[in-house]
């Protein structure tokens, strides 16, 4: 208990620190680092939570957060640099490359629920684009989880409060709009929440019987919910960016979850080789409603 409860504290402080401090070396470095968004603002600072978490998050855990954030702060050092000859970005092939690896090792310790540990990183990069959004969904998420494997065993699962205790420490500048995770925070932060996500749904795989198959189904729908918890927390910006750049007419919440599971460059990347410039016209109420006309709008079609 005393060990556990310094790791929970060296957690909370380390990540606190670890943020001042690379946000004052961010902004003198400046570069892709920095962007100029909201009069200057420095970028991957979630640099601060990714090292408390690949030092107190136990494994192998911890071996896919460190997959992950390597191939992400790649992605943040590069920008938005295209590979020479072609449209895709190194920073696309790097973040790609670092989810199959998340894919394939955590495999070997987890089995097929690697898929979906991964995917998390979906919703996690979406709900970074506004402030306080990626910090406020991993403190609900994670505070749920703990609370729920609680109930279920009566014991506390620390790795969680590590998560929470990164965020929180990480997170004050972050609600006031001074600091970006980047790509490298809610990269593993998105991985982190997977990895709860598999605990819990293990236990409750175990507790009703249904093992793997019942992890897989509770962690796919938790991975869900989170997209809803964060298409809600991030409504109005969405309603705004789907009016205004894709031009959708009275987007619903559908279309902010559609969003959320699919939107940003990679799922862009994807609608270019699978949709090329086909355009596709929803019209069927249902299908509006669930959010299809976000699923298939592509950028490349105009």
């Amino acid at each position: 208990m005393q060990v556990e409860l310094l790791y929970l504290i060296l957690a909370l402080i380390g990540s606190a620190v670890l943020t001042i401090i690379f946000k004052g070396l961010i902004t003198r470095i400046g570069g892709n680092l920095y962007t100029n968004i909201r009069g200057g603002t420095p970028r991957a600072v979630g640099l601060a939570p990714f090292l408390v978490l690949i030092l107190l998050f136990p494994p192998p855990g911890n071996y896919l957060i460190a997959i992950i954030g390597i191939a992400a702060f790649i992605d943040d050092l590069v920008g938005r640099t295209k590979i020479k000859g072609h449209k895709l970005e190194y920073g696309q092939l790097s973040r790609g490359i670092g989810m199959l690896m998340v894919m394939v090792v955590g495999y070997f310790y987890f089995g097929p629920v690697a898929i979906l540990i991964a995917l998390m990183i979906q919703p996690l990069n979406i709900a970074d684009m506004q402030p306080g959004s990626a910090c406020s969904t991993v403190i609900i998420m994670a505070s749920l989880m703990a609370l729920g494997i609680v109930a279920l065993t009566t014991t506390i699962y620390y790795p969680v409060l590590i998560v929470l205790a990164a965020c929180i420490g990480y997170a004050p500048w972050d609600y006031k709009g001074r600091i970006m995770m980047g790509e490298i925070g809610n990269h593993s932060f998105g991985v982190s929440l997977g990895l709860i996500f598999v605990s819990f749904g293990s236990i409750i795989g175990d507790y009703t019987g249904s093992g793997v198959y019942g992890a897989f189904i509770v962690t796919l729908l938790l991975l869900l919910i989170t997209a809803v918890l964060i298409a809600f927390i991030r409504r109005k910006n969405l309603k705004n960016f789907l009016e205004h750049n894709y031009k959708i007419i009275q987007p619903g919440f559908g279309d902010y979850v559609m969003d959320v599971l699919t939107g940003g460059g990679l799922g862009d990347l994807v609608r270019r080789f699978t949709l090329k410039k086909k355009s596709i016209i929803i019209e069927n109420r249902l299908l509006i409603l669930l959010g299809f006309r976000r699923l298939v709008y592509n950028p490349q079609s105009n």
